[in-house]
């Protein structure tokens, strides 16, 4: 079954084209993940997928239904944005973060009942965070902060979980825990996940399928060893990279060419 549809879509921001009639297909369960040089319309494309920016021409479909079809309420129960930038102009409190989750499932002026606030537990516990339940955003390091807005996605209890380059900025061992706990999401939650990451090799490593993006259209999609390939690598960024097989897991492995930028 496929979870959306992006069919021949355009944005433009006045004069400017950032997506040019772009297609993919993401199915149910798949770990997409989209790349690309800076300015490819990567994070326009995932903020068009949750209706965060208007379509110029095409269509996005999420679960077989036009995007345009759904309500706020009705989308943000199907669809969870963990965006690249975090707003910590408040301190909430982790748990207090986390509860803001269930707002979509809530009617107006509702109160949380207990199997809210059961949900809410469950989803810290999923991503280790309810340790951290009564510390404040702004007193947690940036991997806490990342796993605390993951499991506020949780919360929600989406379908689909879209995420902006959560790695950026992270440690190679919290880079490891974010991309695992995705995995955790597809294998236990049976969640669909579509991620926007410049790291290569660990969407080598862990993505069932990757979107390349060169100039806001799609370069090539498929499989890792299909799409990282250095005549691919060379045509979307403008320079050569070495890609060979990792000796422990058989995914392509990208290596940066000293000099190779043109």
């Amino acid at each position: 079954m496929n979870c959306l549809m992006v069919n021949s879509i355009t944005v433009r921001a006045g004069t400017r084209t950032i997506l040019n009639r772009l297609e993919c297909t993401v199915r149910a369960g798949d770990f997409l993940v989209i790349i690309g040089p800076n300015g490819a319309g990567k994070t326009t494309l995932l903020k068009a997928l949750c209706g965060l920016v208007s379509v110029s021409s095409g269509e996005i479909k999420v679960m077989g239904r036009p995007l345009a079809d759904y309500s706020r309420r009705q989308l943000a129960a199907t669809l969870a944005l963990v965006p690249q930038n975090l707003n910590l102009e408040f301190a909430f409190t982790v748990e207090e973060t986390v509860r803001m989750g269930r707002a979509p499932h809530l009617g107006l002026l509702e109160r949380e009942r207990q199997a809210d606030q059961a949900i809410a537990r469950q989803a810290m516990a999923f991503t280790d965070v309810a340790h951290l339940a009564d510390r404040c955003l702004n007193q947690l390091s940036g991997g806490e902060r990342q796993r605390t807005m993951i499991a506020r996605a949780i919360c929600q209890q989406p379908k689909i979980m879209l995420l902006d380059e959560p790695t950026a900025s992270l440690d190679p061992a919290h880079q490891l825990r974010i991309m695992e706990l995705m995995q955790r999401l597809r294998r236990e939650e049976m969640m669909t996940v579509v991620m926007v990451s410049h790291d290569l090799n660990l969407a080598a490593l862990f993505a069932s399928s990757i979107l390349l993006l060169k100039e806001g259209a799609a370069l090539c999609a498929g499989p890792p060893a299909e799409i990282l390939t250095q005549d691919n690598l060379r045509r979307a960024y403008g320079c050569a990279m070495h890609v060979d097989v990792h000796p422990c897991t058989g995914t392509p492995r990208v290596s940066l060419v000293p000099g190779g930028a043109s």
